[in-house]
């Protein structure tokens, strides 16, 4: 079983190529998921939504996440609306959940600004 990486930790890693690599267990996503507040399980994927004050702010928000995600070379699938941004992370190489999934939800979280607390 894996053990839980902290947040720190993960805001310090870089996704890589995960050749090889098991996906992560429910059980495993769960432990991880004490070290991300906000984030959750949603239908195979992490997922988290962002509350914005307007439009202009969410997009600002989208921006900058997709600057850090290009970064990363770890890509979410997006919901943007006027103001709020929903953001989910899977790894297709190993079908389901990875570290970089993980390490991309801690630096969502630093670029919203709140560290998902």
């Amino acid at each position: 079983m894996k053990a839980p990486i902290p947040r720190q930790q993960l805001l310090a890693r870089k996704s890589r190529p995960m050749g090889g690599e098991r996906a992560y267990t429910d059980t495993e996503i769960e432990a991880q998921l004490t070290e991300l507040a906000g984030w959750s399980l949603r239908d195979g994927a992490l997922e988290r939504s962002y509350a914005f004050r307007d439009y202009y702010d969410t997009i600002a928000f989208v921006n900058a996440l997709a600057w850090m995600v290009h970064g990363e070379d770890h890509h979410p699938d997006l919901l943007v609306g006027y103001n709020r941004c929903t953001v989910r992370f899977g790894t297709h190489s190993v079908r389901g959940i990875s570290e970089n999934d993980f390490i991309c939800a801690a630096k969502c979280d630093a670029v919203f600004g709140r560290g998902g607390n």
